[in-house]
């Protein structure tokens, strides 16, 4: 069923289930809404809370979460993508607080047949690149290495960024997807003595290659989401007396370095899921 989806979205233009879903939701509420006012909030990538109700909660790992534990842990060493493309990470609380603050402001006009869309993210103003990402998460792992079940630290380097994906499928191949048939011939001569070793190994690199191919539409976008209405929202909640610093949804309030190194990651650590 997994494939399946995954093709009926291709079919219809949408890189995965995950937005095809959400596409095919915002169409069906267009259709019925019938006089309703309706106010859609697109969020881009959601991470875990800037400030509310504390730095660095989250539940579960999310989206690019995935990328950063595997690597913390070792697990991935790279991983396709531009290096100059903005990732269009927006913390959950300033989601919450943009939802918020619209349901207020647009309760007042509920009598108008209206539809609003409001992109909630940050590349228009305060763009996280992937090049900055990559050096920060490198930084935290070299100062704060993960430790392993045998109480070994874990040694990272810099995370090798492949500027195409078929190069970077290319190098999966030479570097690890043909060794491993070798020693997946190896193990059979050898009356499968190493078969927990190969399927272990097996297993990675097929994770590997399903994370890059998801992760695909993503790391290499070069696109930024139209954020003015958004703005005007901030606008209309300052003159209707919003207190816009306990419900900010400001992406240029972020300080990424701050937020990455004293939040993100070790709220990741915190909770146990790295």
């Amino acid at each position: 069923m997994k494939e399946f989806g995954l093709e009926r979205a291709k079919m219809n233009g949408w890189p995965n289930t995950y937005v095809f879903t959400k596409a095919m939701g915002e169409m069906l509420l267009e259709k019925f809404k019938g006089d309703l006012p309706l106010v859609i909030i697109r969020p881009t990538i959601i991470a875990s809370t800037y400030k509310q109700p504390f730095p660095g909660w989250i539940e579960g790992v999310r989206t690019m979460d995935v990328v950063l534990v595997n690597y913390g842990k070792g697990k991935l060493t790279c991983f396709p993508g531009n290096l100059n493309s903005a990732l269009d990470v927006i913390p959950v609380d300033m989601v919450v607080n943009a939802m918020v603050v619209a349901m207020e402001v647009h309760y007042a006009q509920h009598q108008y047949s209206c539809e609003t869309i409001y992109h909630v993210g940050t590349s228009s103003k305060n763009p996280l690149k992937l090049s900055d990402l990559r050096n920060l998460v490198h930084y935290y792992f070299t100062k704060n290495p993960w430790i392993d079940t045998n109480g070994q630290k874990v040694e990272v380097g810099k995370l090798i960024v492949v500027s195409t994906i078929n190069r970077f499928f290319l190098y999966m191949k030479i570097k690890y997807v043909l060794p491993l048939k070798v020693f997946y011939l190896i193990n059979i001569l050898c009356c499968q003595c190493f078969e927990k070793i190969y399927t272990n190994l097996n297993r990675r690199v097929k994770f590997i290659l399903r994370l890059a191919e998801f992760y695909k539409p993503y790391s290499f976008f070069t696109g930024i989401f139209d954020d003015r209405n958004l703005e005007r929202l901030q606008r209309v909640a300052e003159e209707r007396g919003i207190d816009l610093a306990e419900f900010n949804f400001d992406s240029r309030s972020i300080d990424w370095e701050d937020y990455i190194m004293n939040s993100h990651i070790p709220g990741l650590l915190n909770q146990g899921l790295l």
